[in-house]
């Protein structure tokens, strides 16, 4: 064996870590799976997430509910404003994790500059999508009648597997101007850009646990995502039958809204409107007297 050989540095394989309450720990199970290149060569160490991660995620996510609910439009919008230009910042570290993954290159810078135009996009939102779906409803006596949209709650989702970043971003973005919390099961095959993610939301000025990124396998943790009495709603990307209807009869335990988003195509603009917003809001009805 030669001096050189003898001295060659072995490099060291980045573990990506998962987001949960605003802070970055490893799974409590201690295990992880390496996440493959298509020559087979191990990219990185992949926090492998488990039941108890998940339900330390929707804690964070509860906790921060009453905070971020109450946060204005102006401000909301200005946090997902903050977020896009971070991410524009970091477009190079994104193109290259999504290249790393199997993505064309071409197709990667595209894909990073649609997940910052729909970060502007849903900032552009935030203060007007009130003024869309509320109303004054006539009524029969001497009362006015408002309705308006209050955010549902905690949010789980079971990001999309095919898009590593916008298919994430498309569902984690109105959700949150919305005025909800979210805990995200990143995807299974595609998930790097997700932690990434989680690190320009923490340094953007997203307060802790209002979006929670975990890492792992889908079909251990789908029924957790569902069923889990302290969710309020579940959006669902991928289109097996079998996990829609396990996602359906979960979900009906705790009377939570089911939201499937199956065979979207999340770089055409038909994956971006105003009806994501609504998707994870509730309809208030206040009577108010007239006169004295």
């Amino acid at each position: 064996m030669s001096m050189a050989e003898a001295t060659a540095r072995v490099p060291v394989e980045k573990t990506y870590k998962m987001y949960i309450g605003g802070k970055f720990p490893r799974t409590e199970s201690g295990r992880y799976f390496p996440l493959e290149d298509q020559k087979g060569a191990v990219i990185a160490n992949i926090c492998r997430g488990s039941r108890k991660d998940f339900r330390n995620a929707v804690v964070a996510a509860r906790s921060a509910f009453a905070g971020w609910s109450a946060a204005t439009a102006y401000l909301r919008g200005q946090i997902l404003y903050r977020i896009a230009e971070m991410l524009e910042g970091r477009h190079d570290q994104f193109t290259a994790e999504l290249v790393l993954q199997g993505v064309g290159k071409r197709k990667a810078k595209k894909e990073v500059d649609a997940s910052v135009d729909r970060l502007i996009y849903y900032a552009g939102w935030s203060d007007k999508y009130q003024q869309v779906f509320s109303s004054v409803n006539p009524v029969n006596s001497s009362h006015f009648n408002f309705s308006v949209l209050e955010p549902t709650g905690v949010v789980s989702m079971l990001a999309p597997d095919d898009s590593g970043l916008l298919g994430l971003i498309s569902n984690v973005a109105p959700a949150m101007v919305g005025g909800n919390t979210c805990v995200v099961l990143a995807s299974e095959s595609m998930p790097l850009c997700a932690i990434s993610f989680a690190e320009v939301l923490h340094a953007a000025d997203v307060p802790a646990g209002v979006v929670n990124i975990l890492t792992g396998f889908h079909e251990e943790l789908t029924t957790q995502f569902a069923s889990h009495m302290d969710v309020n709603a579940i959006i669902y990307c991928d289109g097996d039958v079998d996990v829609a209807k396990s996602v359906q009869i979960e979900a009906a335990e705790n009377m939570k809204r089911v939201i499937s988003r199956v065979d979207t195509k999340w770089a055409e603009e038909s994956a971006q409107s105003p009806y994501f917003v609504q998707d994870t809001q509730e309809t208030k009805t206040t009577w108010h007297p007239i006169g004295g």
